[in-house]
């Protein structure tokens, strides 16, 4: 049984491998970017829960363009509508660029930008996911999800790091530059990629048209499958009660100190835990009870990020300031490790239970809780601060999260149970 994260996809597949490599450069930089803006907020506002209004201007345009975005996919050319989705995000990038050299101190600004970039990802997202069933083999998915995660985690570990050096280095429009530069990696590997139209399908759904009734046809099929139901239910309940990023410049610039390396810091190691939960991510695809492991992980995430508010409380009494920042970064990487297990593992039942001609719709819903989830759990963790401080928010938040998912497991004894032998959508 392999141990080692299996590169098998990219070994036999050059679109994949383009596609791979493209993106991974994109996702640095957007995670520099993430991070910069988050600085670039609290900078201008000294505020935590301004730092959370980020997470509000994202969320509408991830839930309006990701699930329209995903019924696109589903009926244009994927390889098109992704290729134009990831232009809007260059033009973004560059417009974050322009407003930081420009010395822009208006945060509205920052926030239509957030708007604008979440919009164009929320398009694109569902396109570039749906494009992998139809490059790869069906028992290659799992490896590529796993490579996936792996770079994803990567990013997060690079892109917060340069960006806590660049803007301690250069400023904020250092960062927001070189964010410009590699997002056109993926627009590489967009361009190199063959024409991907969509598969003719008996199904009556194929046939309609984008819009609302093609979006609630992909509505309507998930709520015909509670095991896949229950991965998107499970994913907000973390991100939702859990969320610690909102928490991480306060924790930079008072709790721990170190400014916007430990911010960069705190973000790289939740990434570095998931590159080491992925290095030896082989034995995943032998997994049977998937879903089981998607509750236990996320259980593992909830305990993560309540140790993660004790450090904060610590920091400065119990604990000295370098003494708690240890330990909170080794919470962090628990809390990564557990993600991103739970993450293979949610992405794979998707992919299995759901046929072409929806998936791209599906896969818009996956990105709305993926990328949106945590921006509402932003919201909710600013505005909790406001009544129990920074490390109360984490400590109760994780507590509740592991809470809830056991609740779930109560009222979805078939989500414990399922087989990826035999699967039951």
């Amino acid at each position: 049984m392999p141990l080692l994260l299996d590169l098998t996809p990219l070994r036999v597949s050059p679109e994949y491998r383009r596609l791979y490599a493209g993106f991974t450069f994109s996702n640095i930089g957007s995670q520099m970017a993430t991070v910069t803006i988050g600085l670039q907020v609290y900078d201008l506002t000294r505020s935590t829960a301004a730092v959370g209004l980020v997470g509000l201007f994202a969320l509408v345009p991830l839930v309006g363009l990701g699930l329209y975005g995903g019924s696109l996919a589903d009926h244009h050319d994927r390889r098109v509508v992704a290729l134009a989705a990831q232009s809007a995000s260059w033009l973004t990038s560059a417009l974050c660029a322009l407003q930081a050299f420009a010395g822009n101190t208006n945060v509205w600004v920052l926030y239509a930008l957030v708007a604008m970039w979440n919009g164009s990802f929320a398009v694109a997202s569902p396109s570039r996911t749906s494009i992998y069933p139809r490059i790869l083999e069906t028992r290659l998915l799992p490896a590529a999800n796993a490579l996936s995660v792996f770079a994803m985690n990567a990013s997060l570990t690079v892109g917060p790091l340069l960006a806590g050096f660049l803007v301690d280095w250069g400023g904020f429009r250092t960062a927001y530059a070189l964010d410009a530069v590699v997002t056109t990696a993926a627009l590489w590997g967009l361009w190199r990629l063959r024409s991907l139209p969509p598969e003719p399908h008996g199904d009556a759904s194929a046939a309609t048209r984008p819009g609302l009734r093609s979006v609630l046809d992909g509505f309507r099929f998930l709520g015909t499958r509670p095991n896949v139901r229950m991965t998107f239910v499970a994913d907000i309940v973390a991100m939702l009660l859990a969320q610690p990023r909102v928490l991480f410049p306060a924790a930079g610039a008072v709790i721990f100190g170190g400014g916007a390396k430990t911010v960069g810091a705190l973000s790289a190691a939740a990434a570095v835990g998931g590159i080491v939960a992925m290095a030896f991510s082989g034995r995943l695809g032998h997994v049977r009870r998937q879903g089981a492991a998607i509750l236990v992980s996320i259980v593992g995430w909830g305990c993560a990020i309540a140790g993660f508010g004790v450090a904060m409380l610590a920091s400065g009494g119990t604990l000295t300031q370098e003494q708690a920042l240890w330990a909170g970064l080794g919470c962090m990487a628990v809390a990564g490790a557990s993600d991103s297990v739970s993450a293979v593992f949610r992405t794979t039942i998707l992919q299995a239970a759901t046929p072409d001609h929806l998936r791209g719709r599906l896969q818009g819903v996956f990105i709305v809780v993926v990328a949106g989830g945590p921006r509402l759990g932003e919201l909710a963790g600013g505005l909790a601060t406001k009544v129990l401080g920074e490390g109360r928010t984490a400590v109760v938040g994780g507590l509740l999260c592991v809470a809830a998912i056991g609740v779930l497991a109560r009222l979805q004894p078939g989500f414990v149970r399922y087989d990826s032998h035999h699967p039951t959508p």
